[in-house]
């Protein structure tokens, strides 16, 4: 293993700080003592807390890019505009996000770390466990699950810096933007189709907080690089990594949760569904250790649905 430790004085870039995760993991930053530029396109909605400076700008334009990883160790990269047209996907997401890593690149900047998604793997029924080595989805596996699978392919083949994709499945934690305890549940809430689903198809889930605490150590290099990705983030070049609680669950286990608290009925079906397991055991093997159970995450959406 390479040795390394912690930046004593880290600058971290983060973009879409105003975002779900992005917030979060700005907060964290700025809680271990890092200096931070939160990365947002509307003036004031960067989260204001102490070491954290708003730079408001498109970080798909080369100059504003390259402007704002001067002198900064790692850039966090959380901006994906879901629910928006593909061709609006590919501009943002496949085609910007490597202009902002080129410039980190060509600015000496250590790290950076790239929220990706579970969705990139293909799970349809007949896929078994699934590991950082299992097959990517095919072209056909809808807008938002290809254009993370080809933003992620773009920044594999920029060489030369430290890059970590970190792939979490359904993000249990609070927020009015959160999918999975906010927009999900209201779409349950208001949707009889949104409630028919297979109850034994595996739920992958991971906590905000304990993903964002990834991603923070990683950015502030608290988790050392390795000459075997089995060990570390690959010096120099891209390695994927997954990211999930430990406590397996299923569809029914948040369906019954989130219709419980709403008062509707979930439309159970019966229908072929991945019950395989997401494995993080690399993310373990580096270090990380999850915080959160299932319980506790249940109980904070049970929550965040009754509030």
């Amino acid at each position: 293993m390479t040795a390394s430790s912690a930046d004593p004085s880290p600058i971290v870039v983060v973009t879409g700080a105003n975002g779900l995760v992005g917030s979060r993991v700005c907060e964290m930053l700025s809680a271990s003592g890092a200096s931070v530029r939160a990365v947002v396109r509307r003036s004031g909605s960067a989260p204001r807390i102490a070491g954290v400076e708003e730079l408001v700008g498109d970080f798909g334009d080369p100059t504003f890019a390259h402007s704002v990883v001067q002198s900064a160790t790692a850039v966090v990269s959380t901006v994906h505009p879901m629910g928006s047209d593909e061709e609006t996907q590919r501009q943002v997401a496949v085609q910007g996000t490597p202009v902002l890593a080129r410039a980190a690149r060509e600015a000496g900047v250590a790290r950076l770390v790239h929220i990706s998604t579970a969705a990139v793997y293909d799970r349809s029924p007949e896929t078994g466990d699934v590991d950082e080595s299992s097959a990517l989805v095919g072209d056909d596996a809808g807008d938002y699950a290809v254009t993370k699978r080809d933003t992620d392919a773009a920044l594999a083949e920029i060489g030369g810096i430290t890059t970590v994709l970190l792939r979490p499945p359904a993000i249990l934690g609070s927020g009015p933007r959160s999918t999975w305890n906010a927009l999900r549940p209201a779409a349950i809430r208001d949707h009889e189709a949104a409630r028919r689903v297979t109850p034994d198809q595996t739920f992958a889930w991971v906590a905000l907080d304990d993903l964002c605490a990834l991603a923070a150590d990683l950015a502030t290099g608290r988790i050392p690089t390795a000459d075997d990705p089995a060990a570390g983030p690959l010096e120099g070049s891209c390695t994927p990594l997954n990211v999930a609680g430990s406590d397996y669950a299923t569809v029914r286990v948040y369906h019954e949760t989130v219709c419980g608290i709403l008062g509707v009925e979930p439309a159970w079906q019966d229908a072929p569904a991945w019950t395989g397991l997401f494995l993080a055991d690399r993310a373990r093997e580096w270090g990380w250790s999850p915080a959160v159970n299932l319980a506790d995450a249940l109980a904070e959406l049970e929550n965040d649905l009754r509030g």
